[in-house]
């Protein structure tokens, strides 16, 4: 019986076999209880050619009192970032890698903000 972890886990690298047979930089979330990471990553998986965060200095300034990361508009803040520093590394479509997570609430809300911003997936 696998626990908690291990069924996310498996269900993310069944996302990124068809992710890796589009040929197209992924955007990869990780959501933690404190914070929420995106990460643009090439498409051979070799390098990230982006990133953003709540946990980065500028992110915690603008949201206010410590702890303020975790939630749906932390998540916004993020989408909104990823995409203007992938557009700025030259990425304009890329296919949204959930990472096992369900798509609801700050995943949810970090995919919407990215798209709104201008990112293709």
């Amino acid at each position: 019986m696998l626990n908690k972890k291990e069924q996310r886990t498996r269900r993310a690298l069944q996302t990124r076999k068809r992710i890796a047979k589009q040929q197209v930089a992924r955007l990869t979330v990780f959501r933690s209880n404190l914070h929420i990471y995106a990460s643009i990553v090439s498409d051979d998986g070799a390098r990230v050619l982006a990133s953003a965060s709540t946990a980065e200095a500028q992110a915690r300034k603008e949201l206010g009192a410590p702890g303020k990361g975790g939630n749906v508009a932390a998540a916004t803040a993020v989408g909104q970032r990823i995409a203007e520093r992938a557009k700025a590394a030259g990425v304009d479509r890329v296919a949204f890698d959930r990472a096992g997570f369900a798509y609801h609430g700050r995943v949810k809300a970090l995919a919407e903000a990215a798209r709104e911003a201008g990112l293709q997936f």
